[in-house]
C-alpha cells in the first residue's frame, strides 16, 4: 500500500517556474513508477510526466516538453515537479500517481496507476 500527498500548488503568473512535490509512504516506493496527471477545469484527467524506479526514464506529455521535469529522490520517497514557463493552459489540479508494476515503457493511462494522492491546485494568470 502507498499512501501519496502533494503539495506545492499555488497561484502563479504565465511564464513563471512553481515546484510541486508528493511524499509517498509505504516500503516499496522505490519500486514504483511514479507519474504526474492533471485535470484542467471541465476536463478529463490527462498525463503529463512519469519517471521508472531507478531514474533511467522519463516520459513527457507533448504540451509540457521542454518545460517541465519530473524526478524523484528514493531516499525520502518524493517525487517533484519542476514546472518552467507556466502556460494560462497549464491550469489544473495536479496529481501524483503510483504505478504498482514496474513495466517498460511507463504507462500513461489514468487507469494504469494504483495510487493517488489527493490533488494540488495549479493556476496560472495571462
Amino acid at each position: 500500500q502507498v499512501q501519496l500527498v502533494e503539495s506545492g500548488g499555488g497561484w502563479v503568473e504565465a511564464g513563471a517556474s512553481l515546484g510541486l512535490s508528493c511524499a509517498a509512504s509505504g516500503r516499496t516506493f522505490n519500486r514504483y513508477p511514479m507519474a504526474w496527471f492533471r485535470q484542467p477545469p471541465g476536463k478529463e484527467r490527462e498525463f503529463v510526466a512519469a519517471i521508472n524506479w531507478s531514474v533511467s526514464s522519463t516520459a513527457y506529455a507533448e504540451s509540457v516538453k521542454g518545460r517541465f521535469t519530473i524526478a524523484r529522490e528514493n531516499a525520502k520517497n518524493t517525487v517533484y515537479l519542476e514546472m518552467n514557463s507556466v502556460k494560462p493552459e497549464d491550469t489544473a489540479v495536479y496529481y501524483c500517481a503510483a504505478d504498482a508494476h514496474p513495466v517498460l515503457p511507463l504507462r500513461v493511462k489514468p487507469y494504469e496507476y494504483e495510487y493517488w494522492g489527493q490533488g494540488t491546485q495549479v493556476t496560472v494568470s495571462s
